[in-house]
């Protein structure tokens, strides 16, 4: 992963917030396999056996993640295995104030639940 112009690993990073005097919790995730950025557009961004390392700043949280990141694209929702209807799709987006798309994605994410559907959108507009 490139911050700035320099490449740094984890252990790097480490060493260069105590360089600057930035206070900050550091934690390691040794075990995680993959790490998924899911982006509203056709595609998301994949790294496989990822550096993952948690700097808890008074309160907040900044996820540092090294390591090859792809591009893929989304699985359909028929390959995930969930069929969402068109019917769903429309109250979830009417009642969350939300796209089409936006809604099925929270659909298929909630394995058909418009309630949760709904509640996790409705979250995810309070956090923008």
């Amino acid at each position: 992963m490139v911050v700035g112009v320099f490449k740094l690993g984890p252990k790097e990073f480490r060493r260069a917030l105590k360089r600057l005097g930035m206070n900050a919790e550091v934690k390691e995730v040794d075990d995680a396999e993959r790490a998924i950025i899911v982006r509203r557009g056709p595609r998301d961004l994949v790294v496989e056996n990822p550096q993952v390392t948690l700097l808890n700043f008074g309160g907040q949280t900044l996820i540092y993640i090294a390591g090859e990141v792809q591009e893929v694209e989304k699985p359909k929702e028929k390959e995930k295995g969930i069929e969402v209807p068109e019917e769903d799709v429309q109250l979830v987006a009417s009642e969350a104030g939300v796209s089409l798309e936006e809604a099925r994605a929270a659909l298929v994410a909630t394995g058909g639940d418009i309630a949760r559907a709904i509640l996790l959108l409705e979250e995810s507009k309070k956090r923008r």
